[in-house]
């Protein structure tokens, strides 16, 4: 093929590089998920230099294999090398994103999340032939699992200590026993801290998915917490109960919906007058030139693997992961609410929204 008269050879093998690192970095991440699933992270973390027969010892893993790991984690710079005595070592810089799971900058439980992803792409490259999507039913159980691990810190760290602050209204009625619920609530980990924040509050978990609200439950349960305090139901959250609860929130859940408007109209009728809905969405712009990064690579394939495909599934907006704030306010409005506006906080993963009737 003859090559355009504006073909840049520069341009062409930076691009080859850059190729190649993603392949490189598609193929690692087996490898990092694998380090995490079987915990030697964890096992390194502390642990000082490690020959690899010491590392098998302390796991109880195959030594053959670990060598081979041991040796990906070295060329990807994860993991330190010192060829004389042929010991490894976690550099305690690391030792937060991998084998730390109550920092917030644990990322790790991610791979956890991208191999069950990898699993449906086939049934999505279909999609894009066929038109519709993939349900989420069609999803190993192992994929909301990571989702528990991946937004752990986010709530363990900032939904009680930096977002709620922003609502004092919010914090005074729960304090006072008024009523929470979280929409689309998952393994309820939001829920439950919530529910362990504001002893006097009644708090609640609705989701359309019977499997995480198993895991909601038991995870209530292990953390203490009784059915007088929270309790979680499977739900068709675009019908909930009108003028019920004082506060709402939903965490990532809008741009999922099947009937983004029907779920937000459904939230306004179910607060109670004065009541607040707390909207935490992807901090993402709409624009695509605006999400040219890592994080935006990482977004549109996420939402292409799971967001925009399970919603499409069902006949739905597909409104993707990325709808950004005018989106966000648009659905808003529509829906009937009065006041929107976007709140002072800075994270690099969540927009936070506050929304009233």
């Amino acid at each position: 093929m003859a090559q355009p008269a504006e073909f840049d050879k520069e341009k062409a093998q930076r691009f080859l590089k850059q190729l190649m690192k993603d392949v490189a970095a598609s193929f690692h991440s087996a490898m990092t998920y694998i380090g995490d699933r079987l915990g030697i992270f964890k096992v390194m973390a502390g642990a000082g230099p490690l020959t690899v027969a010491e590392l098998a010892e302390r796991t109880g893993l195959q030594e053959r294999y670990l060598r081979e790991w041991l040796g990906s984690m070295v060329a990807a710079q994860y993991v330190d090398y010192d060829p004389k005595s042929q010991r490894y070592r976690l550099p305690p810089e690391h030792i937060a994103p991998l084998a730390d799971e109550d920092s917030p900058v644990f990322l790790a439980s991610m791979f956890a999340g991208l191999m069950p992803h990898l699993t449906v792409a086939p049934k999505v490259a279909e999609a894009f032939r066929t038109g519709g999507g993939v349900a989420q039913s069609e999803y190993p159980q192992e994929l909301f699992a990571a989702m528990e691990r991946m937004t752990a810190p986010m709530y363990k760290h900032f939904l009680i200590q930096h977002w709620l602050p922003a609502l004092p209204q919010v914090v005074a009625k729960l304090q006072g026993g008024g009523s929470a619920l979280d929409v689309g609530c998952g393994s309820g980990m939001a829920a439950i801290k919530i529910a362990e924040a504001f002893p006097q509050a009644r708090v609640f978990g609705f989701d359309r998915h019977s499997g995480s609200i198993e895991r909601a439950r038991a995870n209530a349960r292990a953390a203490g917490l009784g059915e007088t305090r929270i309790r979680f139901d499977v739900a068709d959250c675009t019908q909930l109960p009108h003028s019920t609860f004082d506060f709402i929130t939903t965490f990532e859940v809008v741009h999922d919906a099947v009937d983004p408007l029907a779920l937000l109209t459904s939230i306004r009728n179910a607060l109670r007058p004065g009541g607040t809905y707390m909207m935490a969405e992807v901090n993402a712009s709409s624009r695509v030139e605006d999400n040219i990064s890592p994080m935006g690579r990482m977004l549109y394939s996420a939402s292409t693997l799971y967001c925009m495909t399970t919603s499409l599934a069902e006949g739905g907006a597909g409104l993707g992961a990325a709808m950004g704030e005018a989106k966000a306010r648009e659905l808003a409005e529509t829906a009937g609410f009065s006041h929107f506006r976007r709140l002072p906080i800075d994270h690099p993963f969540a927009a936070l929204y506050e929304l009233r009737g």
